[in-house]
Parts: C-alpha cells; sequence; structure tokens
C-alpha cells in the first residue's frame, strides 16, 4: 500500500461510519437524474474519478456552500502504464488491475449516492494504441465512462485544485505535477486577491515517474544514471524558460514553486521521519531546497528493499521514486527556488470545485 493508499482509506473507514449505505441496485449516476426530476438544482454528492497512468484515485465530497468536504476516497496503485513505453499498448495484466480498481470505484459511488460525477483518463489512455478498446471494456464492465482529458486540461485541473496553498505574498506560482506518464509544468500569475490568477505558459513533458524508470531503470539506480535523467528532464525544461524570466523571478524571491504528486508527498514523509504517513501531516507543508535534495540523495541512497520497507515509500513506488527525484532535482537546478510547497492535492479538488462551481453558477442563472 503507498502513500496515498494509506491515508485515504482511512478517510474512507471514516466516511463509511458517518454515511449510510445506498440502495442495492443504485446506479452510479441515477442519483443525478433522479434529482434533475425532483427540480433539485445543485446536487449535494459530488465525486471525481483520476485514471492516471500510475493511479486510480476517487474523492467522494459532499457540497458545502461553494466547496466539499470529503466524505469517502479510494487510491490504489494499478500501474495501467506498465510496459507501455515499448510496446505502445496496455498489457492485459495491467488492464485487468485497472478494472478491478474502477469496480470498487463504482461500488463506492453507488453506496454514497453520488449526484455529479466526473471520470477522466489521461497519459496512458491517450498514448495507447489500444486505449479505446480499453476504454470500452471499462464501460461493459463497470458502467464508468471515461473521459479522455488533454495535456492542458490536466495542468489546469491540477492547479486549480492546488490553488489554496497558494502564497499570497509570492505574485509568480509555478506548479509541477509528475505524473506516470507524463508532467505537467504551469506558470501562473496572480494579481494581489488572486485566487489563481492567469496562466502565463505550460507544459507537458512526454514522460513521468513510470516512463523515466522504464528507460533508466529503478530498483538499482547509480549516481550516472540519476544523472542522464536529470540531464534528460533539463534539457526538455529549457524550452519553458528561454528568455530566463523564470530565473530571474526566483532570483527575485517572486516565484513559489508548488509539487503536487506522490513523488514529493513521499519526500515530505521521509523527511519527517512518519511511521506511516498522514496527510495533515504533509499537505501544505514547506519544504526548503536543502531539505529536498537532502532527503532526495536520502531515498536514492536506500537499496530497493530497504526503500520497498519504508512505510513511506513501500513496495509499489519504491522503483519509481528515484525517478520523481530527478525531476524534482531538475526543476531546482533550473531555477533556484528557495523551497517547495507540497499538495496532497490535485486534479480531484480541481474537478470538485469546478463542477461545484458550475452547478452554482448555473443554479443561479436559471
Amino acid at each position: 500500500m503507498d502513500d496515498s493508499d494509506l491515508a485515504e482509506t482511512a478517510v474512507a473507514q471514516q466516511g463509511e461510519r458517518r454515511e449510510g449505505p445506498g440502495t442495492a441496485g443504485h446506479s452510479a449516476l441515477a442519483g443525478a437524474s433522479a434529482a434533475a426530476r425532483a427540480g433539485q438544482r445543485v446536487p449535494s454528492v459530488y465525486a471525481a474519478l483520476d485514471l492516471g497512468t500510475n493511479n486510480c484515485r476517487l474523492l467522494v465530497a459532499r457540497r458545502a456552500g461553494d466547496s466539499f468536504r470529503v466524505v469517502d476516497a479510494f487510491s490504489r496503485i494499478v500501474r495501467l502504464g506498465e510496459g507501455l513505453e515499448t510496446s505502445g499498448r496496455l498489457s492485459e495484466a495491467a488492464m485487468d488491475r485497472t478494472v478491478a480498481a474502477l469496480a470498487v470505484c463504482t461500488r463506492k459511488l453507488r453506496y454514497r449516492r453520488v449526484e455529479r460525477l466526473r471520470a477522466i483518463a489521461t497519459e496512458a489512455c491517450r498514448r495507447a494504441a489500444n486505449g479505446t478498446v480499453f476504454l470500452e471494456r471499462v464501460r461493459q464492465e463497470t458502467g464508468l465512462d471515461l473521459e479522455v482529458i488533454s495535456t492542458a486540461e490536466e495542468a489546469e485541473l491540477a492547479y486549480h485544485g492546488c490553488a489554496p496553498l497558494f502564497e499570497p505574498e509570492r505574485p509568480h506560482v509555478l506548479v509541477l505535477d509528475i505524473g506516470g506518464g507524463s508532467t505537467e509544468v504551469c506558470w501562473l500569475e496572480r494579481d494581489q486577491g488572486e485566487a489563481i490568477g492567469r496562466l502565463r505558459r505550460s507544459l507537458s513533458l512526454p514522460f513521468g515517474v513510470v516512463t523515466l524508470a522504464e528507460r533508466h531503470g529503478g530498483r538499482d539506480v547509480s549516481e550516472l544514471v540519476y544523472r542522464r535523467m536529470i540531464v534528460q528532464v533539463t534539457e526538455a525544461l529549457h524550452s519553458f524558460d528561454p528568455k530566463g524570466e523564470l530565473l530571474a523571478l526566483a532570483q527575485a524571491g517572486a516565484l513559489q514553486l508548488v509539487g503536487t504528486s506522490g513523488t514529493v508527498t513521499t519526500l515530505a514523509g521521509v523527511h519527517l521521519d512518519l511511521p506511516r504517513y498522514q496527510r495533515d501531516r504533509v499537505d501544505g507543508l514547506h519544504l526548503s531546497r536543502e531539505t529536498v535534495l537532502r532527503t532526495s540523495r536520502l531515498v536514492r541512497e536506500l537499496d530497493f528493499p530497504a526503500r520497498a520497507a519504508h512505510p513511506c515509500i513501500g513496495i509499489q513506488r519504491a522503483d519509481l521514486v528515484v525517478a520523481g527525484c530527478a525531476i524534482v532535482e531538475a526543476v531546482l537546478e533550473l531555477w533556484p527556488l528557495t523551497r517547495l510547497r507540497v499538495a496532497d492535492r490535485g486534479l480531484r479538488e480541481g474537478m470538485l470545485t469546478r463542477m461545484i462551481h458550475e452547478d452554482l453558477s448555473r443554479a443561479g442563472a436559471a
């Protein structure tokens, strides 16, 4: 079980005690149409499902005004994109694992009487030659209609989800979202009082922790191989700041870095020496540049069995975390940022926020 699995299992267990069971035959989306027939303009129970190259994640939340309160959560490492780098296809074993996890999500949607759902898929389904075949299998076996989103929308949802962690005193924000098959980098500029601001630039790198680990190896990584990973990432990022604007902002102290991924939450958990992952200790934590580099080295110096045994890494992330560290270090090499803010939030929170705001706006206009 990985770090997010531990945290979200606890959330789910708390939610089970708070919420009563749904009707046995209740469809995952039947509540939405029933609510519309009853004249209910804004749903009460929302869900956001994010199927990535490495993880399958679900959040179920009750609307609280224009925000939400999480009542159930699910996270499972499914490695949907395993082998995709070399074969160009999703393997049968990976699809089987993923469909099993999505079936769990469907049961939770029914149990929680979800009224509005958005379910997305990202890089693995974008790239795989048999991606549409897989999506049809998911529809047939689970009833879920997954929407494959663009890299641009993936980035947008990620920074919307992280917006509550943006610091008002720094007008420029660099959001780093390290995925399994791709990595999204966004530069936002905010005026005083703005929650999010305007997007100045975004870039989707065609690799993430799974991709880099498959290219370079993830179990036993020498310093030379690790350096090659960093070089690959820095070369890919050079086009993001061709005129050195971000470099100047970082040197002036006007740029903040927010990281959202299993890599940065893992680094935070390892730094805090947590006996088990604790989201409330990690989400929003500031890690100094020196702390990030020191913790990254500590993780790299552990052999594979030691990484697998670490309570904040685990067997399922042990061969991927070093690749993630290389991506973070590449960013810190390019831009002299003094610290990284850790976000245990992202796409799902962005989806929930957007759905609620859309519904409230629609209801207000009715």
